[in-house]
């Protein structure tokens, strides 16, 4: 019997002033990676409830470039775009689609980002025989004030038990990504069902963004 969510469900708490998204307590949520989009690619997350909270929806599958994560109403808050340098390396960039003061309405920037910073950048390191893989997350950019942070995956990726863990510069846990557990009741969760699990005092929305750049950096998007 499958866990049943509320497609239709509210945004449970998001400030109508506000684009960042953050609790005092440790929040979780549940990421399904599908997108509600027929034969489209993408993920759905639910909050604790079964609220949908956050989504991916790319209608072109095979155009993963440019990629927009959005909150059940549809609006962008953040644009997600992979750069290449030397034709084989990358890296992305993650552009915050509202500002602080008037969340409502798009930043003027998104009419063209390449024109302004991101909001953070991310690159994956490479390294040889190693049982994890790392990408460096730098954040801040936007503001002139970088600092960084680290994912972290194990080789198996979204089939361990620990999928991936978002690392401050003190190599503090901040989030965490994890399978879904069962707990009874004849619930049964694939391998596409995820448990997030974010840190008190973390922007949930820019936690969201760099999950949304990890899974697209190992093709889980």
């Amino acid at each position: 019997m499958a866990k049943k969510v509320h497609p239709h469900g509210k945004l449970s708490s998001s400030p109508s002033s506000s684009c960042y998204f953050t609790s005092e307590q440790e929040t979780t949520f549940t990421i399904w990676m599908k997108s509600l989009v027929l034969n489209g690619k993408g993920c759905t997350v639910f909050d604790s409830t079964g609220h949908i909270m956050y989504r991916v929806d790319n209608y072109n599958s095979k155009h993963r470039n440019e990629v927009y994560l959005m909150d059940f109403d549809g609006r962008v808050l953040f644009t997600i775009l992979r750069k290449r340098y030397w034709r084989l390396f990358g890296f992305w960039e993650g552009y915050r689609s509202c500002s602080n003061s008037d969340s409502d309405k798009p930043a003027p920037e998104m009419k063209n980002p390449k024109n302004y910073k991101p909001g953070f950048q991310v690159r994956k390191s490479f390294r040889i025989l190693k049982r994890s893989s790392e990408c460096e997350v730098i954040l801040g950019l936007d503001n002139d004030e970088p600092y960084n942070y680290t994912m972290i995956t194990s080789c198996s990726s979204l089939g361990s038990k620990s999928a991936c863990k978002i690392l401050d510069n003190f190599g503090e846990i901040v989030a965490e990504v994890k399978r879904k557990e069962a707990r009874g009741g004849g619930v049964v969760f694939g391998e596409d069902v995820l448990t997030l699990e974010v840190k008190p005092c973390v922007d949930h929305s820019l936690i969201m963004g760099l999950l949304v750049v990890y899974s697209l950096i190992y093709c889980k998007m």
